[in-house]
């Protein structure tokens, strides 16, 4: 694992942050300390991403994911995952069962998207060219378009959001090159699979999100056995770092009404 970025903190049951694409496991920094006092929190930087070195042979984020829970002998964990974290949360309740206890999903479905509204497509193929140019800046900007969302511009989001997410996206990006091999192994059938996840699944997305990422999200949470899905208001594909407070307090109510031997903590 000496390959791998990762952050451990705090005792109890287990809580592993999964960050979304080009980002790092920074993107938590507002909810890391607020639960790792109730449970151990933790966070890696996926492979390519952040501090994680980047991918010299074939790989699944999933089976990196289940190898650290393995190395640091702990699971079954609650996964908490954004845009492609949440992917990988799904992708490991498929695979490696016996390491999943619940999921929350928040702009994503499975590792299987589809997109079909128009500012989406135009958004990500827009992204896709500049990524194929091997233009850093547009490909930042382009990325950026997501965290503001089809109904607003970045000027209407906190300045300091903004600015925690182009460097993250800065930093993972800047490790790439264009040319450089996709060693990224795809999980099949996802969407097929997704009803037989047999844990609790929670959808967290921000009102704002595009249509489609709130409607894979919606989608995973009918298909499971145990799914439910909230909204919160005023922000887009990152709702953790818009409204951290509110979304580490629908968290903690979650986990508290699915694991009650861990209860809230008291309110000052």
């Amino acid at each position: 694992m000496k390959d791998l970025f990762w952050l451990d903190t705090g005792t109890g049951r287990p809580l592993v942050f999964l960050h979304g694409g080009f980002t790092d496991h920074s993107m938590w920094d507002d909810q890391i300390p607020v639960l790792a006092s109730r449970y151990r929190v933790i966070a890696p930087d996926a492979r390519g991403h952040g501090r994680s070195a980047n991918a010299a042979e074939p790989f699944r984020h999933t089976d990196d994911l289940a190898a650290l829970l393995r190395h640091l002998d702990t699971g079954p964990a609650i996964l908490v995952g954004v845009s492609m974290g949440a992917s990988v949360a799904v992708d490991t309740a498929l695979e490696h069962p016996e390491l999943v206890s619940a999921v929350v999903v928040s702009g994503a479905g499975t590792s299987e998207p589809y997109f079909t509204d128009p500012w989406t497509t135009r958004t990500w193929a827009a992204w896709h060219a500049a990524m194929a140019a091997g233009d850093l800046d547009a490909s930042v900007e382009g990325l950026m378009l997501f965290a503001a969302g089809p109904h607003r511009t970045l000027g209407d989001l906190d300045p300091e959001v903004v600015d925690r997410l182009r460097r993250m996206t800065q930093g993972t990006m800047s490790k790439h090159t264009k040319d450089e091999p996709d060693h990224l192994i795809p999980v099949r059938d996802t969407w097929d699979r997704a009803a037989g996840i047999d844990v609790p699944v929670l959808a967290v997305n921000g009102a704002l999100d595009s249509p489609d990422h709130i409607g894979m999200a919606e989608r995973l949470a009918g298909a499971v056995p145990d799914g439910s899905a909230i909204s919160i208001d005023g922000t887009a594909h990152y709702p953790n770092m818009e409204r951290p407070d509110v979304f580490s307090d629908i968290l903690e109510d979650f986990l508290t009404a699915r694991f009650p031997e861990r209860r809230r903590r008291a309110e000052p």
